[in-house]
């Protein structure tokens, strides 16, 4: 088992990848320059997007768009209706957690993927026991 599958991105890891002053800046560089099949969601690239444009401008959130269409080998993974209804069930059973619908949703797709790892600065996407890509 020690070959690599499949790593969930969450919004965090592409911004440490993109803004050299993240703390996680030269752990995602390293990762992102030679990556596993890397899935992602819908929710988390317009959680991106947003930031970029609050953050930045319209300039930037589109250079973030940009960036994840040329990725490779990254697969924006279509949302079901039952996906986010099990999402919605994920942050009722974890309510103490300070979750986010994009947050459920990546926990579902994790486990309905059986992804190997999380990319993600969030340490509360790891509860449901995917290790982090941080330590």
């Amino acid at each position: 088992m020690g070959t690599r599958t499949e790593a969930y991105v969450d919004t965090s890891a592409f911004i440490a990848l993109v803004d050299a002053s993240d703390t996680y800046h030269p752990l995602f560089r390293r990762l992102f320059a030679d990556p596993p099949r890397l899935v992602t969601t819908p929710l988390v690239i317009a959680e991106g997007h947003g930031w970029f444009l609050r953050r930045y401008d319209s300039v930037r959130a589109l250079q973030f768009l940009a960036m994840i269409e040329a990725m490779k080998p990254l697969k924006v993974i279509a949302v079901s209706a039952l996906q986010q209804t099990a999402s919605i069930a994920l942050l009722r059973q974890f309510s103490d957690q300070r979750l986010t619908l994009t947050d459920g949703l990546g926990l579902h797709v994790m486990a309905e993927r059986t992804s190997s790892t999380c990319w993600s600065t969030d340490r509360h996407l790891g509860i449901t026991g995917v290790p982090l890509a941080i330590h």
